[in-house]
């Protein structure tokens, strides 16, 4: 569960916030709303690595649509639900 703080609260005792974002996030509002979320580092490159890449299909090249049509997929799908840059067998 993220705390939630004025902008305020946060300028007057920054070091405070910044330790507890490291627990959970911490969610800052300006004029009564959320505006920005304090977390931390690890939690942001692990939502970094999740973050996908999405292109529309009508911007593909025919070269890159072949590509797709004549793609086969592994018997073994388990490297799908494998941690980005990890291979299932690792």
């Amino acid at each position: 569960m993220a705390s939630t703080v004025t902008a305020a609260e946060v300028s007057k005792n920054f070091g405070a916030y910044q330790d507890a974002a490291v627990r959970e996030p911490v969610v800052i509002t300006k004029n009564g709303r959320p505006r920005t979320v304090l977390m931390a580092y690890e939690d942001f490159v692990r939502l970094s690595k999740r973050d996908r890449r999405v292109q529309r299909t009508a911007d593909l090249t025919d070269a890159e649509i072949e590509a797709v049509e004549t793609a086969e997929l592994t018997p073994d799908p388990a490297h799908l639900s494998a941690p980005a840059g990890k291979h299932a067998a690792d």
